[in-house]
């Protein structure tokens, strides 16, 4: 029954593409006002469009020429979660830094304002109800991430905050039959918290092996890992501490446009998070228009080897950007 059930969630979620050249859904517009003159009350729209490349996939390209430096867009997640060792240093929200309160319990968490709180409350009332000691005893002794991804958009599904086929627009990874089988577990430990909370069945019909599978699947390959730069001397020092010992990020996220970005180990733009989770994606050096808009997946500062081999084991291909070709 098992290899069968690994068998439809392989064909279902991960099935082979072959994508043509050709526009897709996002694009920009200039917003008019009742005369055709441009809206002087809405910001105009960022100088990107997202095309269907040749063998990349998606990507995103510049419709008029990016001066260095220029800020293109910014972007709100679509999900994101604090990583465990931060979870009482920052917003269980927008993953700013806050100073931990004086009764702070284990299963409490913290918000940065009441703004953040009531973004939050809606999956919050849910995710409150539920015992996740299990669940993330599992995590933190596998040393996992992206399960807590997952389990926030759960619960985001059953407070109504968002679709249960929300991720379904992002590519997905290709998981083996032992990757997904070794997602069981977390899964009961999943819907095990939710239902002895009080969660109905019918609440939890969506909680399946083909939706945990096809959501941590594209998680894997389009969460950002976030590293707060900070806007004070404190913040500063506590993120050179982090990186020392090897927890310089806050928490991980999954954002839309983002994520439709390809990879070059010689970028021409970058992601940067300057106090909170949202995201700002500014060009390096000049973009000409309809030049690929580009971002680096890793520490460009690794030698040829190593960035083939972490692109290829963690996101699935294998890169050809001129830097690569010329053994750099």
């Amino acid at each position: 029954m098992l290899p069968l059930l690994l068998k439809r969630v392989t064909q279902q979620y991960f099935p082979p593409t072959k994508l043509p050249l050709t526009t897709y859904f996002f694009s920009t517009t200039i917003t008019t006002n009742d005369r055709g003159n441009p809206n002087p009350s809405r910001p105009p729209p960022p100088p990107i469009q997202v095309l269907l490349t040749e063998s990349a996939g998606r990507g995103v390209f510049a419709t008029r020429i990016i001066q260095p430096g220029e800020l293109i867009h910014t972007a709100k997640p679509l999900v994101s979660h604090p990583t465990l060792s931060s979870i009482d240093k920052v917003c269980y929200f927008c993953l700013k830094s806050t100073r931990k309160c004086s009764d702070y319990e284990v299963r409490r968490v913290l918000f940065c304002s009441e703004e953040c709180r009531d973004q939050a409350k809606a999956f919050y009332e849910v995710e409150k109800e539920a015992d996740w000691s299990a669940f993330v005893a599992h995590c933190r002794t596998q040393g996992l991430k992206y399960p807590l991804l997952a389990k926030r958009l759960a619960c985001m599904v059953i407070s109504g905050a968002t679709s249960a086929d929300s991720l379904d627009i992002l590519q997905p990874a290709r998981l083996s039959a032992e990757i997904i089988s070794q997602m069981e577990e977390e899964l009961c430990l999943l819907r095990g918290a939710l239902k002895d909370s009080g969660m109905k069945n019918e609440q939890l019909t969506f909680l399946n092996i083909e939706w945990y599978a096809g959501v941590l699947a594209r998680i894997r390959i389009n969460s950002f890992r976030i590293e707060l730069a900070g806007n004070s001397y404190e913040d500063l020092l506590a993120l050179a501490a982090a990186s020392v010992e090897s927890e310089a990020a806050v928490g991980n996220a999954i954002y839309m446009l983002p994520s439709f970005y390809n990879h070059d180990c010689d970028p021409n733009t970058h992601i940067v998070w300057v106090e909170n989770v949202e995201a700002r994606l500014k060009a390096l050096r000049e973009i000409d228009a309809g030049e690929e808009l580009r971002i680096c997946y890793i520490d460009a500062s690794m030698d040829r080897d190593a960035r083939q081999n972490i692109l290829s084991n963690g996101f699935g291909f294998e890169c050809n950007c001129p830097r690569c070709m010329s053994n750099d």
